[in-house]
């Protein structure tokens, strides 16, 4: 799930469910202006949750504070998940399907 941040943060937050609990990425607003400077293109709702997913496995793989329930991203940290799932995109020729919750 995307949605604007309600708590005045200036971020994008994108909802998973992980072991039950709920956990929210938390995207900057600038990252979009960012990415928009840098290259001409938008921050979709789909690509922004393939930075958050690839940003939240790196958080499972590094080991995350379970008692956390939002994380936030730098704006680099966003430009560079986002480069990375472009070129895995570019690679497979598809960008990878979202799982549908319940």
């Amino acid at each position: 799930m995307v949605a604007i941040a309600t708590r005045h943060a200036d971020a994008v937050d994108v909802r998973f469910d992980v072991n039950g609990r709920p956990m929210w990425i938390a995207l900057p607003c600038t990252a979009w202006v960012e990415q928009k400077k840098r290259s001409g293109m938008v921050i979709t709702d789909q690509l922004a949750a393939q930075v958050a997913g690839r940003y939240l496995k790196q958080l499972i793989e590094e080991g995350y504070d379970a008692r956390r329930e939002v994380y936030a991203m730098t704006v680099p940290e966003v430009l560079d998940h986002l480069d990375a799932v472009v070129v895995e995109a570019k690679a497979q020729g598809v960008m990878p399907a979202l799982p549908v919750g319940p």
